[in-house]
C-alpha cells in the first residue's frame, strides 16, 4: 500500500487511525540474517512492491526471504527449484508461477492507470509478462500485444490503433535480434515508450546486445530503454508514468 493508498483508506474508515500510525512508524529497513536488509517503506514511499531476484541466488536463500515477508511479493527470474522452495517455505501462501515471475499474496485491483506493452515476437512474452507482472502489482491495467516485429511492418498498425483508443499512458515494447520495434513504436506513440532489449537472437549481439545498441541509438525521440531483459525496469516505470500522470 502506497502513502496515498494509506491515506484514503484511513479517511474512507477502511482501516483505523491505529492501524494508519502503525504503518506510518514502520521502521525503514529490516533485516533478514547477516546478508539481507530489506527496505520495508517502499511501497508506501513509491507503490512499488517488494521484488526478490532469484538468478543469483539458492532456492533455500530465496525461500527465507519469502517467507520471512509480509503482504504482495514478487519473485522474478525464479526457476522451478525456487518455485518448489518457495511453496514449501510458504505452504499457506497463494502462489502464482508466470513465464519466470512468482507472485505470492494478493495482486490489488488495477484502476490505477494504464500502460500497453508490445512485443515484437513470441520468444519476447517472457520478459513482457515481467514487465506486466511488475505493473500490474502496482494497480495498473496493461493492454497487450504479441508478435507485432517488423518482419511484417503492417502488423504494427491495428495494435497502435488500439493502444491510443484504450487511452494508455506509456507504453512497453520489447525486442531482441535488432530491437527495431521500439523505434517503430515511437515514431508512432503520442505517450512515453520503453523500450526492453531482450536476449534472443543468435550470432554477434545475439544475448541482447544488438537489440540494446540499437535502442539506444534510436533517432526517434520519446524513448526511453532499460537494461538487457529488465522487464522490472520497465513495467514498474511505465507504471509510475500512468500513477503519476492521473493523479493531476
Amino acid at each position: 500500500m502506497d502513502l496515498r493508498s494509506l491515506l484514503e483508506s484511513y479517511k474512507e474508515g477502511r482501516i483505523s487511525i491505529e492501524d494508519a500510525e502503525k504503518e506510518l512508524r514502520l521502521d525503514y529497513v529490516d533485516s533478514i540474517g547477516d546478508d539481507v536488509l530489506f527496505d520495508r517503506a517502499r511501497e508506501l514511499r513509491k507503490g512499488i512492491p517488494e521484488v526478490v531476484y532469484a538468478l543469483s541466488k539458492t532456492p533455500e536463500a530465496v525461500a527465507r526471504i519469502a517467507s520471512s515477508r509480509k503482504g504482495l511479493t514478487l519473485i522474478s527470474k525464479a526457476n522451478a527449484c525456487h518455485l518448489e522452495a518457495v511453496k514449501e517455505a510458504v505452504p499457506e501462501a497463494i502462489i502464482r508461477y508466470d513465464c519466470g515471475m512468482a507472485i505470492i499474496g494478493r495482486m490489488p485491483e488495477t484502476n490505477r492507470g494504464k500502460i500497453g506493452i508490445i512485443t515484437a515476437g513470441t520468444s519476447d512474452i517472457p520478459i513482457a509478462k515481467e514487465a506486466q507482472i511488475m505493473a500490474e502489482a502496482m494497480g495498473v491495467e496493461c493492454v497487450i500485444e504479441y508478435d507485432v516485429g517488423v518482419a511484417g511492418i503492417h502488423r504494427v498498425i491495428t495494435p497502435m490503433h488500439r493502444m491510443i483508443e484504450e487511452d494508455v499512458d506509456a507504453i512497453v515494447v520489447a525486442a531482441g535480434m535488432e530491437g527495431a520495434l521500439p523505434t517503430v513504436i515511437t515514431s508512432l506513440s503520442p505517450v512515453p515508450v520503453i523500450g526492453v532489449p531482450v536476449s534472443s537472437g543468435y550470432g554477434m549481439g545475439g544475448k541482447g546486445e544488438a537489440a540494446l545498441m540499437s535502442m539506444l541509438q534510436s533517432c526517434s525521440p520519446g524513448l526511453t530503454v532499460v537494461n538487457i531483459d529488465n522487464g522490472i525496469g520497465a513495467g514498474s516505470t511505465a507504471a509510475l508514468i500512468s500513477i503519476s500522470g492521473r493523479r493531476r
